[in-house]
């Protein structure tokens, strides 16, 4: 438990050190908070671009953020350094997890007070949030540790990371896409919480 928060705070400083990782917690839902203040279209779902970007940021964000959090202990030699300190791999993968998850329930708060929810969908929303960053972290630290160093993370997160993001948003446009979006988790979570307007409306 003692080496899972040493982890835990570690990637904290880690992050905090690097703006462009802390960015994307901030980014998504700010970009939300903009196009829903000042994009109003007839016949719009109120929270079209909350779900949006909450999709793209649990799916983009988090698998490209984990990835290159572990690739980049692999490659500095630093999970090598710490399983000799005694911590365990399962050990080391909860207190990474642990902490991006962690960092993603802030986010996700964030979208739901952006969002339009009453109090019951609010915390539909999060749990729903919450499984799909859950998902994500999963993703983003087995492509993370399959890659030797920085560059392969990249190499094979961002094309994973890019099509499962973007394609519950195509899929809002283009029906040939969303019939076959419907296997990615992230189209789940955009399914779901659109959900909750279609059934105010019946």
């Amino acid at each position: 438990m003692r080496s899972t928060k040493a982890i835990f705070t570690k990637q904290a400083k880690d992050m905090f050190k690097n703006p462009t990782a802390l960015i994307v917690f901030i980014l998504f839902p700010a970009v939300a908070f903009i196009m829903t203040m000042f994009v109003d279209v007839d016949g719009m779902p109120p929270n079209m671009f909350v779900t949006m970007m909450a999709a793209i940021f649990a799916g983009m964000g988090l698998v490209q953020t984990v990835s290159a959090a572990i690739a980049e202990d692999i490659e500095r030699k630093s999970l090598r350094f710490l399983i000799i300190a005694g911590v365990k791999p399962h050990q080391y993968l909860l207190g990474i997890g642990g902490f991006y998850l962690s960092a993603a329930t802030v986010t996700a708060v964030l979208f739901m007070f952006i969002g339009e929810f009453t109090a019951t969908e609010a915390i539909r929303f999060l749990v729903i949030m919450v499984s799909g960053t859950a998902a994500s972290i999963i993703l983003g630290a087995t492509l993370g540790m399959i890659a030797k160093n920085l560059q392969v993370a990249a190499s094979l997160s961002v094309p994973i990371a890019t099509i499962i993001g973007f394609t519950p948003m195509i899929a809002s446009f283009n029906k040939t896409v969303e019939k076959y979006a419907v296997v990615l988790y992230t189209q789940q979570i955009n399914i779901i919480v659109n959900d909750f307007y279609l059934n105010e409306k019946l």
